[in-house]
């Protein structure tokens, strides 16, 4: 399921002037330094970084701030699979709905040189 547009609009705010979001993929935060937390959060992978929006403890579709920056260069997968897809962002590990490994794999397919079409676009 695609991310509601106020929720994509919502992350699209928090972003630098001009910076267009590719890829908005919902992600718990499985573990959040060395404690496993289970924090909702997004990982926005626009034209200019990849960035982590984090926001309330109790509803996702309220991302407040960007938590972490990555140069957009960063990989997010190899995407793990257990339980649930995961992959590894840094030193975090995040999981996934199965509905969005496309995304994942199409946003590191992006720095191969290939242009994949967003597998969620607004409608």
């Amino acid at each position: 399921m695609p991310v509601p547009a106020h929720v994509r609009r919502r992350c699209q705010d928090l972003l630098e002037d001009g910076e267009q979001i590719g890829y908005l993929i919902p992600i718990t935060a499985v573990w959040f330094g060395s404690v496993m937390s289970g924090v909702d959060c997004y990982v926005a992978v626009t034209d200019r970084r990849i960035a982590v929006l984090t926001g309330g403890l109790l509803r996702r579709d309220r991302p407040m701030e960007v938590n972490l920056r990555y140069p957009r260069t960063t990989r997010l997968g190899p995407v793990e699979y257990g339980p649930a897809p995961t992959f590894r962002l840094g030193e975090r590990l995040y999981e996934i709905e199965n509905e969005y490994v496309p995304a994942v794999h199409a946003a590191d397919a992006e720095l191969d040189g290939l242009l994949p079409e967003d597998p969620f676009p607004d409608g």
